[in-house]
């Protein structure tokens, strides 16, 4: 079988996803990976979702954290002040999935704003929702963003959620929980932070991907490991799990 771009970059989330974590998880790339890997290898993968359902299993995915699958399929369903005050804040949580509108060099987030300008952006985004307190609180975060020149910027125009700051210790001094980023998955591949000066690194090219295609598609001089690797391509099962649960007949 073949695959999309896309596919690859789902598949590729997914498999980070194992056993019977709880992961709080964002619309959209974040919550059909995270569905994805439920469907396939994590069957006991707790979902948590914003809007306050904990354990669900939607049959397709959601249209939003407001949609009534949610509700439906979820162990238990909690008020939102409930969700971020006592499972997320106090570090409940073990796994935060994010997507981004931008993404710089210590993987901070943006989706407010897009220009200089706050009061007058060029481009106003959705805004924060839960993000900033994922990005603060959950165990370790993972990112789930296609990559762009325009996407994977030097530096974000509005700081949404925290990242890795300007560098080591920054989390620290902001009194922040979680281990923040660990893991930016891409349609061409893998970053991670520098353990030293936590700035992304690319550590795995997806098949067909090169390193040169990475670093040209990223707002600065991209690292590249010494040791970089190639992620392994999805499988029969894992393709067919991801078009059932997207309605996808896709085959190139």
């Amino acid at each position: 079988m073949t695959w999309s771009a896309d596919e690859m970059m789902t598949v590729a989330a997914a498999r980070v996803l194992r056993g019977d974590s709880r992961c709080f998880v964002g619309i959209g790339l974040p919550s059909t990976a995270a569905n994805l890997a439920r469907r396939t290898h994590a069957p006991d993968l707790v979902l948590v979702y914003e809007s306050g359902t904990i354990g669900a299993k939607p049959d397709r995915l959601p249209l939003s954290i407001g949609d009534g699958v949610l509700a439906e399929t979820a162990d238990a369903v909690v008020s939102v002040p409930e969700m971020f005050n006592y499972w997320l804040q106090p570090g409940r949580i073990g796994i935060g999935f994010l997507g981004a509108a931008q993404i710089d060099r210590y993987a901070n987030i943006n989706t407010t704003v897009i220009g200089d300008d706050y009061a007058g952006p060029r481009v106003r985004l959705p805004g924060a929702g839960g993000a900033p307190e994922i990005a603060a609180s959950c165990g370790e975060v993972i990112v789930v963003v296609r990559q762009s020149a325009r996407t994977f910027v030097d530096r974000v125009d509005f700081v949404t959620s925290v990242g890795h700051g300007k560098g080591p210790g920054d989390r620290e001094r902001l009194g922040l929980r979680g281990r923040g980023p660990v893991l930016v998955i891409t349609d061409l591949g893998v970053l991670e932070p520098d353990p030293d000066d936590r700035e992304l690194t690319l550590t795995r090219v997806h098949p067909g991907v090169t390193a040169e295609q990475a670093v040209a598609a990223t707002g600065w001089p991209l690292r590249v490991a010494a040791t970089m690797t190639t992620t392994e391509p999805p499988s029969e099962a894992e393709l067919t799990a991801l078009r059932a649960l997207t309605g996808s007949q896709e085959t190139t």
